[in-house]
């Protein structure tokens, strides 16, 4: 699994995601996954596009994060994930819990509802 990290703009950052978020895919991105979104108040768009699989473990990883960031005052939007891993996350009951968008313009929105 690989991860990256790039800065849209002030606040905002676009993690990318490539790979299976399965066991051994999740051991290679988790703590590079907590470490980017440590920082309070900031704002992230999580790109699943490159995500071919997601397992259970990789859906506790995002939340988890997801919960860390709220608390920190900041916010999460999923990104474009695959047909495979949207119909995964629809089953887990993730779209209840998190914003979930097939398109960065909408992402940014869901991020500054008031822009």
């Amino acid at each position: 699994m690989k991860i990256s990290c790039e800065e849209l703009n002030g606040d905002i950052y676009k993690i990318n995601l490539t790979g299976r978020m399965d066991i051994p895919g999740n051991a290679e991105i988790d703590i590079k996954f907590s470490g980017m979104t440590a920082s309070p108040g900031k704002l992230f768009i999580i790109d699943l596009s490159g995500v071919d699989f997601i397992a259970s473990i990789g859906i506790r990883t995002i939340l988890m994060s997801a919960k860390a960031i709220q608390n920190r005052g900041g916010k999460i939007v999923l990104l474009n994930p695959t047909d495979h891993v949207s119909k995964i996350l629809s089953v887990a009951g993730i779209g209840t819990i998190l914003d979930i968008t097939n398109n960065l313009e909408s992402a940014l929105c869901l991020l500054l509802p008031e822009k």
